[in-house]
């Protein structure tokens, strides 16, 4: 199972790769759950249902914007690719993270 966790991580980083600045006020979330789903992971998608990951984005998207206060993300890890993830998920993992030091105030795009 790590390793299909590994794999829908990677495929986020993957699809967003160009507009990923990891300092970055402007993020988007991606249901873990879901993208593990359209990938065949079923047993990823029941037990990370609605979990998010993080996307720091270079520039804003079209649509509604929500300021989150960057407290929110306490105990959440970064990898190298840039995306973010909460912390007890990225133990879950294999690749290196770092703490994830946010903003003081985050900018939620929805699409």
């Amino acid at each position: 199972m790590k390793r299909h966790l590994n794999e829908v991580l990677e495929s986020v980083a993957e699809i967003y790769g160009n507009n990923i600045l990891a300092s970055a006020r402007h993020y988007l979330e991606v249901d873990i759950g879901k993208h593990a789903e359209v990938l065949g992971y079923t047993e990823l998608a029941e037990k990370y249902g609605q979990v998010c990951a993080i996307v720091p984005l270079k520039h804003p998207i079209e649509g509604m914007k929500v300021r989150i206060d960057g407290r929110t993300f306490v105990n959440y890890a970064q990898y190298a690719s840039g995306i973010v993830v909460p912390g007890y998920l990225a133990d879950e993992t294999i690749h290196p993270y770092k703490p994830f030091i946010p903003n003081d105030s985050m900018i939620l795009n929805c699409a």
